[in-house]
């Protein structure tokens, strides 16, 4: 099994946002994840396409762009432009999903779907074929800095099994909360891209701790396959 990391630039240092991705890159960083929340859907107030243009500018790496918003349909194309890799939407706010997967693949994206802490695997039973990732939600969308939350691993067990029904391929991506310490468990679970932002970009390294994070993610991916 691989083993992404994706740091959360949530938590970076904007006054050196270039920089601050670059240590990420050096420390063994797979792509870069971006948080986008209105301040409707989450209680926040985050970046919005520009900033991915931004970044898009001082990376190669895929940019892994999640949707806290109340109607992502209206910013696909704005994203998708500005050179996102990945757009993720959250079930809990669409009623047509499979329709907004099939929109965000059309415009040459990667689709992904997130789940709320709260919110049942059903939400995603019937799209479970065509997501390329689901997003499990270990805290409360809202905030960087939260503390992971416990039984998450459960849930993505569940995920896993949902998408081997449904003989999917699918990355299980989990944002939020994730350390050193708890990186393993996820992975065992069956996690196979890691979001991470306070426990990177929160340091006085982010190279070291990106480099040290995605060790340890590939090490238990590694115990996993013996």
């Amino acid at each position: 099994m691989t083993v992404r990391l994706a740091p959360s630039i949530l938590s970076a240092d904007f006054a050196s946002l270039g920089a601050q991705v670059a240590a990420a890159e050096r420390g063994g960083a797979d792509l870069i994840h971006v948080d986008v929340m209105d301040g409707h859907f989450v209680p926040n107030l985050t970046m919005g396409p520009a900033v991915v243009a931004a970044v898009r500018r001082v990376t190669t790496l895929p940019l892994d762009v999640h949707l806290m918003v109340t109607d992502p349909d209206r910013f696909l194309d704005a994203f998708a432009e500005a050179g996102a890799g990945i757009l993720t939407v959250h079930a809990e706010v669409l009623p047509h999903l499979s329709r907004t997967i099939q929109a965000i693949k059309q415009l040459g994206c990667l689709a992904g779907v997130a789940l709320n802490p709260s919110t049942p695997l059903s939400a995603i039973e019937e799209v479970a074929g065509e997501v390329d990732l689901v997003l499990v939600m270990s805290v409360n969308p809202g905030f960087g800095g939260q503390s992971f939350l416990r039984n998450s691993e459960s849930k993505i067990a569940r995920v896993r099994q949902l998408l081997t029904g449904a003989r999917s391929v699918a990355d299980i991506e989990v944002d939020g909360g994730i350390d050193p310490g708890n990186v393993g468990l996820v992975v065992a679970a069956g996690a196979t891209m890691i979001v991470a932002g306070a426990s990177i970009f929160g340091t006085k390294d982010p190279e070291s701790a990106a480099r040290t994070l995605k060790g340890l993610a590939l090490e238990a991916a590694g115990a996993g396959r013996r």
